[in-house]
């Protein structure tokens, strides 16, 4: 089932004396897996979220296309393991035409202006974020809470983002409070890993 953005913002729950909090987690989902599941209830617990939204990317521009499965494919995937109401997958980047996470960050926040974003990444990727296009523009225009990765803390937390936005970066007790602080500001959540990937997954198959 694919969630359009009229779904979405009727969806957006009602929060009694503030905005509602989105937690957004972008990816290739192929396949979505416990993985993503796993990190999605932590964020939604330890970052007190109303919702959060897998955003299923029609090409990943730092990733081949040999093994990709089709859009709809890993979205009907992704929704087939979501049991609740809270995780919504969305083919929103297919619906904005948008390839580079700062222009679906950008697009998201005029379509949904009453929503408070927190994107959701993983320490593998804060190791390698400078490679994106304007990812310095991310950490500026959204939270930003950073999920442990099995052997990534090291590199994660020396890498040049880390380093770049080190004075912004918030101890992870303080996470319940992020979607509601003023960007750039992000936190490093050490939590329970797990060790299950999509690389992993297909490689089995």
């Amino acid at each position: 089932m694919v969630y359009p953005v009229s779904d979405l913002n009727k969806s957006l729950p009602f929060v009694v004396g503030r905005r509602p909090r989105i937690g957004l987690l972008g990816g290739s989902f192929n396949p979505a897996h416990i993985g993503h599941l796993h990190i999605s209830r932590l964020a939604l617990k330890l970052l007190s979220l109303d919702e959060l939204w897998w955003l299923v990317s029609p090409q990943n521009p730092l990733k081949g296309t040999n093994d990709m499965a089709s859009v709809n494919e890993r979205l009907l995937g992704a929704r087939s393991l979501i049991k609740g109401r809270k995780i919504w997958p969305t083919n929103l980047e297919s619906t904005f035409g948008t390839n580079y996470t700062i222009d679906t960050i950008s697009t998201l926040k005029n379509k949904f202006p009453q929503a408070r974003f927190v994107w959701l990444i993983g320490a593998d990727n804060l190791s390698q974020i400078s490679s994106w296009k304007k990812w310095s523009s991310i950490f500026e225009t959204v939270p930003v809470a950073v999920f442990a990765r099995p052997n990534y803390a090291l590199q994660a937390l020396n890498s040049i983002a880390a380093k770049r936005f080190s004075k912004q970066r918030i101890n992870q007790y303080q996470a319940t409070a992020l979607a509601d602080l003023k960007p750039p500001v992000w936190t490093y959540l050490k939590t329970p890993m797990s060790f299950i990937s999509a690389t992993s997954i297909r490689n089995s198959n």
